[in-house]
């Protein structure tokens, strides 16, 4: 019997159910005496409660409110704080907070009901930008906390910053800022809540069924094994469907206790848009000091836009500043972040997790100077590319060997980079940019060892393998990749493994889909287990689970951040060539190159669909996914004025992987999920700045953007 090799091409194991029109996603699924619900929200970004008019409800119809959390609950979600509640009370503090739930058999009435509840407000001064939030505008928001400094934290290496900076010849100073991503998953937020065998269950569309439990068990004082979570197909992510399931799931769970037939909750693009969590907008002020056109030390402040509630924004926060001296090895470096709250919808994980934000400003940074010095910006940065065996920001050492000469040279050999860039020269409307990125794959520090704890389980009946685990495949082709390792260790075909949407009464706990471990971590426990089963065939029918196990020489202090942040890194080059229109300020992208170090690919089809969305993705962050808030309420609403890339806007992409085993990986394997969107937004600024001759420090750079710069030019 032939079995299936890691080597081996396949097609996607979901590709013709999706393709077909099979596959069931929640909007799909109805249960007898279905009922609907609809969101009733805040339209005051900062206020107290002081009246909430209800109609008069017709037989059959239900508004659900904090008042129906019961007296054992608790009306917080613990989305890794628990500050984020499930119903606004007393007061609200951004547009869109849940206010209730309009609950009954038809959508029609529930939407005049809906529109028919007014809720009277004592406005308050908002904050709603960075700046609003650092001066606490409008007083704190938690008056207990003092300020609108939700969480905190620094890193540093070296010598004292002042001392540093007195031996300076020069300090270069600026200031970089990202701003709101809205995730745009082809299926929108929704949820289905009911009751099977005393049980509340849910069906969702979501990344996280083990998060959802946790999170909304305190409502009604219940522990997580009294929720069981059934994920659906789930038509992508990307981080906003992380934790923003628990808000839907959370609000449902009080309604179901209430009304006890099916309710099912899903959001159009329009209450997704404007109701949902975002990509955290940044402010990073970089203080660069050099001394001889060398830089000497680094001094960056980084705040990121929380939103009204914590929640796991300080985990967003710690990938930011883990990641804010980007590849480079800086002699002394001091590294401070802030999530500042402000009365804006909260924000939560968006691909990349923090580090986009800070990889865009580090690069962008070290263009500045380049340009500055007038200097090229890859011959700049390469001596400060850090090496196998160099100290961390926060004092681990990178263990593997870092391959990023070898990838820089294939880039730039495949995009003829220095060609291009002598002959182009600055300000002649063609520009070729070309960025240096990593990603820390698994979670951060202690996050695996000590909270996590994963595990996996194999099921063996005949010549069937069952993989039992909590991990979740939401478009990036974790059902195949998953059931290849399985395959290829245990030497079957993969049409024997079994791998399905997770139940979290089924299945054990292997974590989330998020934070680039699904591979690294989840794929090397299910071959773990794999070869236990494997050395054990004789035995019959068995079952084997297998629990992490943190690999040795990777020590972490979670109490001062020092050690090891990551299990390993995942490393990358991006070039973009640009032609920009001087006339209209349209931006051409003419040519798109890549390479990677992501281990070894456990199916290069599957890696390629990766690389290729990634990148996309990171170009309309860059240039053209504006999305602005404006007294706390988002001005883009709908797929017509928030653009997004099409298959129109980019050219087809020259995609390189550097082969670089990973020892505790699964046949070699890192995660890369999140490592390609870091890199192609700062290439794309460097290559429409040297077109333009011109500095852009925010993104993203729509043609009104280049039309202003280019008028301050001319002044």
């Amino acid at each position: 019997m032939s079995y299936t090799k890691i080597s081996d091409k396949i097609e996607r194991v979901d590709a013709r159910t999706k393709a077909r029109g099979e596959a069931k996603y929640v909007c799909d699924l109805t249960f007898p005496e279905m009922q609907y619900a609809y969101m009733v929200r805040s339209t005051c970004p900062r206020g107290k409660i002081l009246k909430i008019d209800v109609p008069q409800m017709p037989k059959g119809y239900r508004f659900i409110s904090a008042e129906d959390i019961p007296e054992k609950g608790k009306n917080e979600l613990w989305m890794i704080s628990k500050d984020w509640r499930a119903f606004a009370k007393d007061y609200v503090l951004y547009v869109g907070e849940t206010i209730g739930l309009v609950v009954g058999p038809d959508r029609t009435v529930l939407k005049y009901l809906r529109d028919n509840i007014h809720v009277e407000y004592e406005a308050q001064e908002p904050a709603v930008t960075i700046d609003d939030g650092i001066a606490s505008k409008g007083g704190p928001m938690f008056p207990e906390k003092g300020n609108n400094v939700f969480c905190s934290l620094y890193c540093e290496k070296g010598k004292d910053m002042e001392e540093v900076f007195k031996e300076a010849d020069e300090i270069f100073e600026e200031t970089i800022e990202t701003g709101y991503q809205e995730h745009v998953h082809l299926e929108t937020n929704g949820a289905i809540a009911t009751i099977e065998d005393g049980k509340f269950v849910f069906y969702a569309s979501a990344q996280c069924p083990f998060y959802i439990r946790k999170s909304v068990a305190g409502l009604l004082g219940l522990s997580p094994e009294d929720i069981i979570v059934r994920q659906c197909t789930t038509g992508g992510a990307f981080g906003g469907k992380e934790h923003f399931p628990d808000v839907i799931c959370g609000a449902l769970l009080v309604a179901e206790n209430v009304i006890r037939k099916p309710i099912k909750l899903i959001f159009d693009r329009e209450e997704d848009t404007q109701f949902s969590v975002k990509r955290h907008p940044s402010k990073c002020i970089y203080k660069t000091a050099l001394k001889d056109g060398k830089i000497i030390g680094m001094d960056a402040k980084v705040y990121y836009n929380v939103g009204a509630y914590l929640a796991s924004s300080f985990v967003v926060l710690q990938r930011g500043i883990f990641h804010a001296n980007g590849v480079y090895n800086i002699p002394n470096t001091h590294l401070v972040g802030e999530g500042i709250g402000t009365n804006t919808f909260p924000t939560c994980a968006f691909r990349g997790f923090g580090a986009p934000q800070t990889i865009f400003a580090v690069e962008t940074h070290m263009d500045h100077i380049a340009a500055h010095l007038g200097v090229d910006p890859l011959e700049f940065k390469k001596p400060y590319i850090i090496k196998q065996g160099e100290e961390t920001v926060t004092n681990g050492h990178i263990i593997e060997e870092v391959k990023l000469p070898e990838m820089i040279a294939n880039v730039t050999e495949a995009s003829d980079y220095y060609r291009k860039a002598k002959e182009y020269g600055r300000g002649s409307g063609r520009g070729i940019g070309i960025s240096l990125y990593l990603h820390g794959g698994a979670f951060t520090g202690n996050g695996e060892q000590a909270i996590i704890k994963a595990h996996a389980r194999l099921v063996r009946k005949g010549d069937r393998v069952s993989i039992q685990v909590g991990s979740t495949e939401m478009g990036q082709g974790f059902q195949t990749s998953l059931r290849k390792i399985a395959a290829n260790t245990l030497e079957l075909p993969i049409e024997n493994i079994d791998y399905d949407n997770p139940d979290t009464s089924k299945v054990v706990d292997s974590g989330p889909t998020a934070a680039s471990r699904s591979t690294m971590i989840v794929g090397r426990l299910v071959e773990r287990a794999a070869e236990e089963m494997k050395r054990r065939w004789d035995e019959g029918d068995i079952t084997t689970e297998v629990e992490y196990e943190h690999p040795e020489g990777f020590p972490w202090d979670q109490s001062t951040f020092r050690g090891d942040a990551y299990l390993g890194w995942g490393w990358g080059v991006a070039c973009v060539e640009v032609e920009v229109d001087k006339l209209t300020n349209e931006v051409k992208t003419v040519g798109i190159w890549t390479s990677h170090d992501i281990g070894h690919a456990i199916d290069e089809l599957i890696v390629h669909g990766q690389v290729n969305g990634g990148i996309i993705q990171s170009l309309g962050y860059a240039s053209m996914e504006n999305l602005e808030n404006k007294g706390g309420f988002f001005k883009q609403k709908r797929m017509s004025d928030y653009v997004i890339p099409t298959s129109m806007d980019f050219p087809k992409q020259y995609y390189h992987l550097q082969e670089n085993p990973y020892p505790w990986g699964p046949q070699g394997a890192k995660g890369m999920g999140e490592l390609v969107f870091n890199g192609a937004d700062a290439a794309y600024v460097d290559a429409v700045e040297r077109a333009l001759d011109t500095k852009f420090c925010s993104i993203p750079i729509p043609p009104e953007k280049i039309e202003e710069a280019l008028k301050k030019n001319a002044q």
